[in-house]
């Protein structure tokens, strides 16, 4: 017989799971927090931005720019806190279960909610309590 009729378990012939497979789900899981990460580093970094902007940029621009400059930035903060959410909760097809925990989506929502809400307080204050 030989080696003709055993299987390895990376092939599917074995009686468990493949640890490489459960390896695999735990990094798909800690991939998935990296970018959630990298999409909320982001809005705050535009979101400090067009903060940066008003303060640094007042007087040296005209008003119109500065506007428009803070309304994009801030703007941009609001869709990174949206889309890593977003795509956090709708990364695609199901993935397998893994051992390592993903974030509580309530959690998710919960926290990038209030990021939202203080990017719009921010721009808010921003056209209506005027630039300085």
């Amino acid at each position: 017989m030989g080696k003709e009729g055993a299987q390895s378990p990376a092939t599917g012939g074995g009686s468990g799971t493949d640890p490489r497979n459960e390896l695999a789900a735990d990094r798909t899981v800690f991939a998935a927090e990296r970018t959630y990460a990298a999409w909320v580093r982001t809005g705050l970094a535009a979101l400090a931005s067009g903060v940066g902007a008003q303060k640094l940029l007042l007087g040296m621009v005209p008003h119109w720019v500065l506007a428009a400059l803070i309304t994009v930035l801030v703007a941009y903060s609001v869709f990174c806190f949206v889309a890593a959410v977003w795509r956090e909760i709708y990364a695609g097809p199901p993935r397998p279960r893994p051992e390592a925990r993903r974030l509580p989506r309530l959690l998710l929502v919960l926290v990038n909610g209030l990021l939202v809400l203080v990017a719009a307080a921010i721009l808010v204050g921003f056209w209506i309590g005027g630039a300085g």
